[in-house]
């Protein structure tokens, strides 16, 4: 079984598009065993009627769960890691910035004995107050970690449950859930992604 923890906030136009291609890469991939799980952090649009309509047409598949207001990155994925049964689980961001396609390469790696897989979006398509803040960002957690990871704040990643199942996350620690998970013992890789 593997897992996908998607957390989201105000993404109504994305959510459909989104699983509609997961499934696709999953099925194209042999891998009819998967779960996603959207955890919407307080949105104002229509994002919860996208869920309702996506776990009404698939509900062996798809679940939702909703905050009443906006908790932050962290607690979406803390909350959804607690409530999927897979044994790998990805997490990617919910506004198609990530490809789906990149699945079947994460899992590949984490085959090569990896514990967790993150994402590097070697060419990002935003503009430089996006790029320089968040290559600061990561050469001082780099230097600072001593892990050697391009970035950090990618929000695709691959993960064996025992990796989520040791960390406990709040405040801002999404961020540095390789350097924990490292601190643990576990083998951490990185994977080259397109980003959208």
């Amino acid at each position: 079984m593997i897992s996908f923890v998607i957390p989201l906030y105000n993404e109504e136009a994305t959510l459909i598009l989104l699983y509609e291609h997961i499934a696709r890469v999953m099925e194209r991939s042999g891998l009819a065993e998967f779960e996603v799980l959207f955890v919407d952090d307080g949105s104002t649009d229509g994002s919860w009627k996208q869920l309702e309509l996506l776990g009404q047409t698939y509900p062996s598949r798809v679940k939702a769960m909703r905050f009443r207001r906006n908790f932050g990155k962290a607690q979406a994925l803390t909350a959804g890691f607690a409530h999927v049964r897979g044994d790998i689980i990805i997490t990617m961001d919910a506004d198609l910035q990530d490809d789906p396609e990149e699945i079947p390469q994460f899992l590949q790696k984490l085959e090569e004995g990896y514990d967790l897989v993150s994402g590097w979006k070697r060419k990002r398509n935003d503009p430089l107050s996006k790029t320089l803040p968040s290559k600061l960002f990561n050469a001082t957690t780099r230097k600072v970690s001593g892990v050697q990871l391009h970035d950090f704040n990618c929000g695709f990643k691959a993960y064996r449950k025992e990796v989520l199942s040791s960390i406990k996350l709040y405040g801002e620690l999404h961020r540095y859930i390789p350097i924990l998970a490292h601190y643990q013992g576990f083998k951490i890789g990185e994977i080259a992604i397109s980003h959208n």
